[in-house]
């Protein structure tokens, strides 16, 4: 059987949708049976889109709730938010229009692009809230993941230039107050494919992911490290005052408060690459140490390439919300045609993408023995959040659950 030839696996990569480490259906998955209700009213903002539904009985924005999207690549689709909102495991925007609530779901026009630009239009979407809103019902802004750190310095901004945004409460879910965490192994894989496929790599040094993740690589070989566009952006959120001072804070966590971890243990092999192209790659688990083998890279050519680590704590099994980054590859590269030998064995799907110390904002990444804190232990007060609801168990990244969003609505305006 002949091999592939550049010309080929190129083009194969191409035919398929980017791999994109995000939460939520695959851009390949099939379209939900139920399609989103048409919306009250659509916005079009500087930067993006707002999906505007009234709540039940409302005769336009009486009780205004902004939910804000979160990271991934490419505009915002409302279909993409129904089926993270509505379709899953609890059917939030129903409910919260049942109680009475006008849902107005925040996009982007690029969801990978800087919290900043997006900040821009996360206030021109609340400044638009308080401007169309009968009555005085003060708003609720937050948002999942990204989102609800893009609308956290959207407040904090508006308050900061004197801005009346008549909100209330402030939420987050799941979003990386403190950071959040991509393994080694995916981010330096995702460049060292970037001759062949640029669009993964591009996804891990886009501007919202620079300053998302916790450490971060711009090579496949490069020294793990914060980004200079985190540094910028956490230099921004205390310009800024770190927070938003008028509304009530409040955050929710899609991991568990004890410190209990998930099963994945720390420098385990997670992928492994069994067709002829990728023979010989190995991605593991992070492990903690001074010199720690955190994948082996070969691809098309017959050289292997190591990458190895140190001083980095085991992350990826912490409790939080997790992310299927190892079968998202694997699953995208499964799909390929066989002929162009990307077939991969993936052994461990997920991993830690937010820890539950940085979805309530109570302690650093650094070490094992912050990751797995007891939160519960915590005496009240630790943290930028009033006040927060952790998951009784370790769970999908965003995933809606009645847990959680129940906590939730029991405290909107």
């Amino acid at each position: 059987m002949s091999e592939p030839t550049h010309e080929q696996i190129v083009s194969g990569l191409h035919d398929r949708p980017p791999i994109a480490l995000a939460p939520g259906p695959r851009l390949d998955a099939e379209r939900p049976s139920s399609l989103p209700l048409p919306p009250s009213d659509v916005w079009e903002l500087p930067g993006g889109t707002a999906w505007v539904y009234y709540g039940e009985g409302n005769p336009g924005l009486v009780r205004p709730v902004i939910f804000s999207d979160g990271f991934n690549t490419g505009p915002s689709e409302l279909e993409f938010s129904w089926q993270i909102m509505e379709f899953g495991d609890y059917a939030l925007i129903s409910e919260a229009r049942r109680r009475g609530h006008d849902v107005v779901l925040l996009g982007y026009h690029e969801r990978s692009a800087s919290l900043l630009d997006n900040s821009r239009t996360a206030q021109a979407a609340i400044a638009r809230a308080v401007a169309e809103r009968l009555g005085d019902t003060p708003l609720a802004v937050g948002g999942f993941s990204m989102g609800g750190l893009v609308t956290r310095h959207a407040l904090a901004k508006m308050e900061s230039q004197g801005i009346d945004h008549q909100t209330s409460l402030y939420f987050s879910y799941d979003s990386p107050h403190r950071g959040a965490w991509i393994p080694i192994a995916l981010q330096a894989f995702a460049h060292y494919i970037k001759d062949l496929d640029s669009r993964f790599s591009d996804q891990i040094n886009s501007p919202a992911a620079r300053q998302l993740l916790w450490r971060h690589i711009e090579k496949w070989d490069s020294t793990p490290d914060q980004s200079d566009e985190r540094g910028a952006f956490l230099a921004e959120m205390r310009a800024v005052g770190e927070w938003p001072r008028r509304p009530r804070l409040i955050g929710v966590a899609n991991g568990t408060a004890d410190g209990t971890g998930t099963d994945v243990r720390a420098g385990e092999l997670a992928l492994d690459g069994k067709g002829l192209t990728v023979v010989g790659t190995k991605l593991y688990t992070q492990a903690p140490g001074l010199d720690e083998l955190s994948a082996k890279l070969r691809v098309v050519t017959l050289k292997t390439n190591e990458v190895r680590t140190k001083g980095l704590p085991s992350i990826d099994g912490a409790p939080g919300g997790s992310l299927e980054g190892f079968g998202i590859l694997a699953d995208a590269f499964n799909a390929l045609n066989p002929f162009l030998g990307f077939k991969t064995d993936v052994r461990i799907r997920s991993h830690c993408f937010v820890p539950s110390v940085s979805a309530v904002d109570v302690a650093d990444l650094d070490t094992d023995d912050e990751l797995y804190k007891d939160i519960s232990s915590l005496p009240e007060g630790t943290g930028g959040l009033d006040e927060f609801k952790l998951a009784s168990r370790n769970e999908g990244h965003t995933l809606v659950t009645e847990e959680l969003c129940t906590w939730l609505l029991d405290r909107l305006p």
